[in-house]
């Protein structure tokens, strides 16, 4: 039987003309035998198309030339018509592209989708979508774009001061149009983040139940054993990649906020989908409310959650063990991200579950490889390499789940580098409200804690231990405010001529040091990030120093979207080291220079993906990428970039069953 495309393919095949180097061709001057070859293929294909002249609507049969493409292959070039087609510049479809965008498919009409906030464009829908989706008439005659909504948007937040305010008027936004919303963050993420989340998502939390307007995730609690493997289907949407659960009890610096810590698992998310490009109807916010301990929150009739003491014991670890078993039987391959529980609780949670879940504590592992690329940025800052890790006198204020996080990526990176897992534990000085931590205390410290206790000089305080042992280092996880004094920072500033200082703790009222004061009290010598965001400083001298924030933002939205993309099992140690190490390694010369230890967030979806990038190359190296194909690998660049999601507006398509 005949095949147009059988014989096409023999024609082509007939006409190869062999060249030892494509790159390096001249088109211009080809052979004689080279350009006859050219034109039977042109004849060949062009009588099998049934002419060019018809495929391009070129007027007598006007036809193409054939180039030479990048890989050795012929191919036609296009016409001089066929041009990369601009946005429209008049009408209602101004500053839009009428190129073709793939639709979304919808089960809804009129009034349904402009409040669904996964697909309203509100003003921005067009009178075609209007008359289509059958909504004419519901919304104003003037059809805008997205570009005006956005700037009326920051108009209104930047006449505002109070930042709690301009929160509220971004989640109202987030309420009513996710697009837009993750538009305003990927193209302000500089602006928007304090605003979104720390420092201003803590006073958001404190203010929840007040400020409640509309259903956002879920909540499982006590009344909910036995039903949550029902429970997780009231979730509209089929296919969620990341899930951020916290049960309230340690929300940043503020301690136990119950229900209203919901706050954090929105905030997480929504830098989840503008930073690292995971769509916003694969996110899913979760408390598990388990009750609350906070006195206030007990007798505050507006409090939404429940309002009883903590479950503790078997019953506190059983009902998570429900939820995970429930959201994993439904997802099987959704990314949990825990967040925000205590540290009684945390470690022993992570320890259980690692290795069987696709899962990580982002106040642990997070914290833990973002604050190890702030220290790998400050010794390359110190003209020192990655390897001089283990020479370093690290104090860590805090023996918490962050602290103790902190300290096991940073030993575990040094082994990395060579050292014995013994002299890499020397490095460390881990201090609590009682001081060092000494092996005399071991009956009251967890395992992991017990790591890091010092045979000699247990109970040391902070200003003891920088006068014996000259730390050239200083992290705080403590939430108290002003922890690290004057006295305590110039000691330390005299053994150390580059002294790196990160007060980690949030929001800015927890920070044990601000930069101002560490620059001041170092004579701008150390290197500084912090947990909360902090002016530029302007030195006596005329120096200006800009200080970066140790956000875990550069860290878990990498993560997520590289180990939900290749399909891993779990989130190794290794994955977080990479993490690290790719984005400290992004940070360039001039930002150190500036005093900066991490990128300017203006970068963070570029950041992310080389993060995802190189936590993708682990899993294949490990074998754990099992959703990547050949053609995926040979370019995970292109792959990671084509898979992130893009706020942009797309055409809306009614489904609809047709019966005969």
């Amino acid at each position: 039987s005949y095949s147009p495309r059988r014989r096409h393919h023999r024609i082509a095949a007939s006409f190869v003309v062999p060249i030892s180097s494509p790159a390096i061709v001249d088109t211009q001057n080809l052979s004689a035998q080279t350009a006859r070859a050219e034109e039977e293929m042109f004849k060949s294909a062009a009588l099998l198309r049934g002419g060019l002249s018809r495929r391009w609507g070129r007027p007598g049969g006007a036809s193409s030339s054939f180039r030479m493409m990048s890989n050795g292959s012929w191919g036609e070039s296009l016409p001089d018509e066929y041009v990369e087609e601009g946005d429209e510049t008049e009408g209602e479809w101004k500053g839009c592209t009428r190129k073709f965008l793939q639709p979304i498919s919808v089960n809804s009409r009129g009034s349904e989708i402009l409040n669904n906030p996964l697909y309203s464009k509100n003003t921005a829908f067009k009178s075609g979508e209007r008359d289509r989706l059958r909504f004419r008439g519901l919304l104003p005659p003037r059809a805008m774009n997205m570009e005006i909504q956005k700037e009326r948007v920051l108009e209104e937040i930047r006449a505002e001061e109070s930042m709690i305010r301009k929160h509220v008027i971004m989640e109202d936004v987030h309420d009513r149009n996710e697009t837009l919303y993750h538009r305003i963050l990927v193209d302000h993420m500089e602006e928007m983040a304090p605003i979104i989340y720390t420092p201003t998502v803590g006073q958001a939390c404190n203010e929840f139940a007040m400020r409640y307007r509309r259903p956002r995730g879920m909540y499982f609690s006590e009344e909910d054993r036995g039903h949550m493997a029902a429970m997780v289907y009231n979730w509209p949407q089929k296919d969620v990649r990341v899930i951020v659960v916290t049960d309230g009890s340690r929300i940043l610096g503020l301690g136990d906020l119950g229900a209203n810590g919901m706050g954090i698992p929105i905030g997480k998310l929504s830098l989840y989908c503008a930073a690292g490009g995971i769509a916003p109807h694969r996110v899913m916010p979760v408390v598990l409310d388990v009750g609350t301990d906070n006195e206030a929150l007990l007798k505050d009739k507006f409090y939404l959650g429940v309002q009883k003491p903590r479950l503790q014991g078997s019953s506190y670890y059983h009902l998570v063990d429900e939820f995970l078993q429930a959201v994993r039987h439904r997802w099987p391959d959704v990314l949990i991200q825990f967040e925000d529980f205590s540290s009684d609780k945390a470690q022993k949670i992570l320890n259980k579950y690692r290795d069987d879940f696709l899962c990580f504590n982002d106040d642990i592992q997070g914290t833990g490889a973002t604050t190890l690329a702030g220290v790998l940025g400050g010794l390359r800052a110190k003209g020192e390499q990655p390897a001089s890790l283990g020479d370093q006198r690290i104090l860590i204020a805090g023996a918490g789940s962050a602290g103790i996080g902190v300290a096991q990526v940073l030993m575990q990176a040094m082994m990395e580098h060579g050292r014995s897992e013994e002299e890499a534990r020397e490095c460390f000085f881990v201090a609590d409200q009682n001081g060092l931590l000494g092996t005399e205390r071991l009956g009251e410290l967890s395992d992991e804690q017990a790591t890091f206790a010092r045979d000699a000089d247990g109970g040391l305080s902070l200003s003891e231990i920088v006068n014996k042992y000259k730390p050239t280092m200083i992290l705080g996880m403590t939430a108290v405010g002003g922890l690290f004094t004057e006295r305590l920072i110039r000691d330390m500033a005299k053994h150390c001529e580059r002294p790196i200082i990160f007060p980690l703790s949030n929001p800015t009222t927890k920070a044990e040091c601000t930069a101002e004061q560490a620059f001041e009290w170092t004579d701008g010598r150390c290197i500084f990030a912090s947990g909360s965001p902090f002016d530029p400083v302007e030195m006596d001298d005329g120096r200006t120093f800009r200080p970066t924030q140790c956000n875990n933002m550069f860290v878990f939205p990498g993560i997520g979207l590289g180990a939900t993309l290749c399909g891993a099992r779990t989130v190794s140690d290794r994955m977080l080291y990479v993490a690290a190490e790719a984005l400290a390694n992004y940070v360039t010369e001039e930002e150190l220079a500036e005093g900066k230890v991490f990128p300017n967030l203006s970068r963070i979806r570029d950041v992310s993906k080389k993060v995802a990038i190189a936590v993708i190359e682990e899993a294949v190296r490990t074998g754990q990428a099992s959703r990547l194909t050949e053609k995926d690998l040979a370019d995970l660049d292109g792959f990671v970039t084509k898979k992130m999601y893009d706020p942009i507006y797309v055409p809306l398509v009614e489904k609809r069953e047709i019966s005969i």
